[in-house]
């Protein structure tokens, strides 16, 4: 795997076939966020594998765009409030943390030829019904997974030298 070539090629999937997920690949991808590093090594976050097939009713309750149900499964991304790590000032990293665990299954799917989408803007009382969730969990992030059926548009990034300070701002 040449990771940077991961990282050029991959982009936002909003076109889904509706061919199942090999087992092999869904595994590889759930072990490589098993893998992402979190804050002190507490790993505080849980994956729920969604099956869309006869749920769309109830997924688009979550996620209103039908892309969101055309993928054969849809991840969720928890938090466990209760396990992240706290800077010694008050500043929890549950987010980062989640943030990392997601971006190790997005790289690890683009890797394997499937598609996702980071959802943030999500229902979250609806996903917490419809999945079942309890309080002390955080529902934080989505992507549907799939194959493609849509071609990636040209990448707009800014200029390095818009992103990037050397020794001050």
């Amino acid at each position: 795997m040449d990771v940077i070539n991961v990282i050029n090629k991959r982009y936002s999937v909003r076109a889904y076939k509706p061919d199942p997920i090999e087992d092999d690949k869904l595994t590889v991808i759930l072990n490589a966020a098993r893998m992402a590093p979190t804050a002190s090594n507490r790993q505080p976050f849980k994956i729920i594998v969604i099956h869309s097939r006869g749920r769309e009713d109830e997924l688009l309750s979550i996620y209103s765009s039908p892309w969101f149900v055309q993928s054969p499964l849809i991840l969720c991304v928890c938090g466990l409030t209760e396990m992240g790590w706290v800077r010694k000032d008050g500043k929890p990293y549950l987010y980062v943390d989640i943030a990392i665990v997601m971006d190790h299954i997005v790289l690890a799917a683009s890797e394997l030829g499937l598609g996702t989408c980071i959802i943030a803007a999500f229902n979250e009382t609806n996903a917490r019904t419809v999945l079942a969730i309890p309080a002390e969990v955080e529902p934080i992030l989505f992507t549907p997974l799939g194959y493609p059926t849509d071609t990636p548009r040209t990448k707009e990034r800014k200029e390095l030298a818009d992103l990037v300070s050397y020794e001050h701002w």
